[in-house]
């Protein structure tokens, strides 16, 4: 009951306190991690659109020479020079170079490296800032497209993109080299993008790489192919939705993956970081806290123990020394450990209990010589009464000249009066109780010749002891008051039995009997003081087993099977007698 209370009950509280702490702290990671989920994708995708942005912007620049250089005087003088037999006069060769200066002065204006073409439908070459080359109408007719057209490019390193913008005046809905007057085209491969993309890079950023479905992917010089592939085909199992923000699973990995998407170029900017990275200062925070936690646990455990130990063990030894003193166990102690206050408690009840105990020990002496006194007083009053009726027999039988009676009874009497006169012992064996019973029920049977006995006592309780001349008179009041009365009862029968340690001896005759009433009556009267209506035989024999065996021991009463009246003598063994 008391054995871990106090340790449970503090450990308890404390685990019941930490709970709401470990709640709210779940709630508030969770909450602090959303937040920071929310504002890193936030700002990876601002700084991707204004990356985004740059790059569109460059395009734009790019994407504006053609229309700019179309209206040089020079260019669109080149419209109206014709050749004669095919080759250029000096006019137009002189035309052709400034033109070529002017490409040379604006592909330097960028820092993105580009080409410049002009094509000339007049003179049917294309002017670059090098060259002036014939060209085919219909290879023409094949690359002209309308916005930005992307073509890709193997090399050594990998593949590469090259991106180009047409401008050609007049404009018309569908082109034809043969109408337009002059044809522009800028064109830049992918590395400017890749460029732009390392210095991205540089500022802190995971790998940021450009794709585009079914056209490819353009990434920094230091990417991990492999994963961006592993991303977009993940990406593309739920299809792209324009700019959003996704956390993909790769190999065990969580990646956050923002995604921007340019209407302009028709491209899509992609970035990823590793969760783990993003969240790691909350990990570290989360270790700690899990520490503490563990660590105020256990701390709380050893007070607990302390205090179960300091204070519970000796509480509990007290309050299980005073439960056994309850009981009656005069003999416990307490253990005494250390030098406390509890020790100086148990000092004190060990004391207590030792003069409780000397005290006890004492009056049960006491009360001991006075059941002794008592039971030699009750015995002595047994005695005396059976004298007078074996004397009263011996005046009868004399009056009637039965000397045969006589001498039998002064034999059986001397035989009963050295029995009584032994009697120093407190008990004696069943057996010798038996023979003297036998010796009084010849007696009466030399008186009464009708009277018929017999004795069915049990080997093992023939040892027992028990004290003396107490079977006597219930057999003594069997013959005289239910068989003497009636002339034709005549049979006493004793019979014993064990049941464990529960020991009976039954008398019972075919006499007169008695009422239910008068049984009760009776059976009311040995438990009370002994009256000038009540006999002390059976008072005594009552009086003595109970004073002898205990508050369960005692005489009863019943009617006989045989007709008359039974009394049964009933007591239980003691342990040690087993």
């Amino acid at each position: 009951m008391y054995k871990y209370n106090l340790f449970s009950k503090i450990v308890s509280i404390m685990v019941i306190m930490l709970i709401p702490i470990t709640i709210l702290y779940f709630y508030s990671n969770k909450t602090t991690t959303d937040v920071l989920r929310s504002e890193l994708n936030l700002s990876n995708s601002n700084q991707l659109s204004f990356f985004q942005n740059q790059v569109e912007t460059n395009m734009e620049l790019l994407s504006s020479w053609p229309i700019l250089l179309i209206h040089d005087p020079d260019i669109m003088s080149l419209k109206d020079t014709y050749l004669k037999n095919g080759y250029l006069n000096l006019d137009a060769i002189n035309l052709i170079e400034r033109i070529q200066t002017k490409i040379s002065i604006q592909e330097s204006s960028s820092n993105w490296k580009s080409k410049l073409y002009l094509y000339s439908p007049s003179i049917h070459r294309v002017v670059s800032e090098s060259n002036a080359n014939p060209y085919q109408d219909e290879d023409l007719r094949r690359e002209v497209k309308s916005g930005w057209h992307v073509d890709k490019i193997e090399d050594q390193n990998g593949n590469r993109f090259l991106f180009s913008w047409f401008s050609f005046t007049p404009y018309k809905a569908e082109f034809s080299p043969k109408e337009a007057n002059t044809i522009m085209k800028v064109e830049f491969d992918s590395r400017n993008i890749e460029d732009m993309l390392d210095k991205f890079k540089s500022g802190g950023r995971r790998d940021p790489f450009y794709y585009k479905q079914g056209t490819g992917l353009i990434f920094n010089h230091s990417a991990d192919k492999v994963l961006a592939n592993e991303l977009v085909e993940r990406l593309e199992q739920e299809k792209l939705k324009g700019s959003e923000n996704r956390t993909i699973d790769i190999d065990g990995e969580s990646y956050s993956v923002n995604i921007v998407y340019s209407d302009k170029m028709g491209w899509y900017l992609i970035d990823y970081i590793p969760l783990s990275e993003i969240l790691k200062p909350i990990h570290t925070s989360n270790r700690l806290f899990y520490f503490s936690v563990s660590a105020l646990l256990l701390m709380s455990c050893l007070v607990a123990y302390l205090l179960y130990v300091q204070v519970q063990v000796p509480v509990r030894n007290l309050v299980g020394g005073f439960q056994r003193l309850k009981q009656g166990d005069y003999s416990t102690r307490v253990e005494i450990k250390g030098k406390n206050e509890f020790s100086f408690l148990s000092g004190r009840f060990n004391s207590m209990v030792e003069q409780t105990q000397e005290l006890i020990e004492n009056v049960l002496m006491e009360k001991i010589h006075v059941r002794e006194a008592r039971l030699k007083q009750l015995q002595s009053q047994i005695n005396p009464h059976f004298f007078y009726n074996c004397f009263s027999f011996i005046t009868s039988m004399a009056k009637l000249d039965n000397m045969k009676a006589v001498v039998g009874m002064s034999h059986n009497l001397s035989r009963y009066y050295r029995y009584t006169t032994r009697q120093e012992r407190d008990l004696v064996a069943l057996s010798e109780e038996i023979e003297f019973v036998t010796h009084y029920l010849e007696i009466q049977t030399m008186r009464m010749s009708r009277l018929q006995y017999s004795v069915e006592i049990p080997p093992q309780m023939r040892k027992l002891d028990i004290p003396p001349l107490f079977l006597q008179p219930l057999v003594e009041n069997a013959v005289l008051h239910g068989i003497e009365p009636i002339a034709e009862a005549g049979l006493v029968r004793i019979t014993g039995s064990c049941r464990g340690r529960v020991m009976m001896l039954v008398v019972e005759d075919d006499g007169k009997g008695m009422t239910a009433a008068g049984i009760a009556e009776l059976e009311s009267k040995l438990n009370k003081a002994m009256d000038e209506e009540m006999g002390c035989g059976l008072w005594n024999v009552h009086q003595r087993m109970r004073l002898r065996f205990g508050e369960e021991a005692g005489l009863t009463f019943a009617a006989s099977p045989l007709g008359g009246l039974k009394a049964t003598l009933q007591w239980v063994l003691p342990f040690a007698d087993n």
